[in-house]
Order: C-alpha cells, then sequence, then structure tokens
C-alpha cells in the first residue's frame, strides 16, 4: 500500500478529486494555502509515517500528475479540538477561526465515513511552495 511516488518523493493528494483537489491545489500554488491536516489513523491504515520537516513532497492532481512541489516545514499531531486558529486560517480556505475549520472538516472526514471526536488525533502539517531554485 502507501502513497504514489514520483521520482522517488512521496506526494500530496490534497481533498477528494475533482473540484475539490483543483481548488486546493490552486490555493497552494498562489502561496495561500500553507496548511493541510489529516486523520492521524489514516496514516497506519495507508501504511505511511509523519512527513518529517524539510522533505519535499510532489503536488498531484488527481491524475497523479505533478502540479508543484512543497517543502514540509513543520508537522504536529494534536486531538482535533485542539487545532490552533492560527493552523486553521493556515489551510487558505477562508477560515477564520478553529470553529468554521471543525466544521468543515467533520463535515469532510464522516462524509468519507469517518468518526471524529474531540479527541480525534490529527496531523496538522505546515508547508510551503518549492521550487527547483531552493537547491541553490
Amino acid at each position: 500500500m502507501g502513497w504514489p511516488r514520483v521520482d522517488g518523493l512521496r506526494t500530496m493528494e490534497l481533498g477528494s478529486k475533482g473540484a475539490m483537489r483543483a481548488e486546493l491545489n490552486g490555493l497552494v500554488l498562489a502561496g495561500l494555502k500553507r496548511g493541510t491536516a489529516g486523520l492521524y489513523s489514516d496514516y497506519a491504515a495507508e501504511g505511511e509515517e509523519l512527513e518529517q520537516a524539510g522533505e519535499v513532497m510532489v503536488l498531484v492532481d488527481d491524475d497523479l500528475t505533478e502540479v508543484g512541489r512543497i517543502e514540509v516545514t513543520g508537522v504536529q499531531v494534536v486531538p482535533f479540538e485542539q487545532v490552533t486558529d492560527e493552523f486553521a486560517r493556515s489551510e487558505g480556505e477562508g477560515f477564520a477561526d478553529w470553529e468554521e475549520w471543525a466544521l468543515a472538516h467533520r463535515r469532510f472526514w464522516e462524509s468519507a465515513g469517518e468518526t471524529v471526536s474531540g479527541d480525534t488525533p490529527v496531523a496538522c502539517v505546515s508547508f510551503r511552495l518549492w521550487s527547483a531554485s531552493d537547491l541553490g
């Protein structure tokens, strides 16, 4: 199992396929989205380790075609109810605070059949858009 690889790097597939993924990728490429959250339980289910600060990942579209690269700047696993307002805003989707973020994320995860409570562990991944000029 595990995440697809491109050029030996792990991929980042944001949201669900279709319009949502296209919108989220656009926010990353515009420099507005600098964070994403995932259920910690999904990592074990998918046979993957948490992202690591400094890791470069390939941002992909629905067809696993590269649309850009990101560098992970930080990862923190926290209970759902302890995601910060600052992190919620870093997702670039217009969330003013945790309450708005929580409503949208609970709806998204529960539509996928996941149960989310206040103590559900969430992986909060911060990143920045990466470019080849970062090499030198």
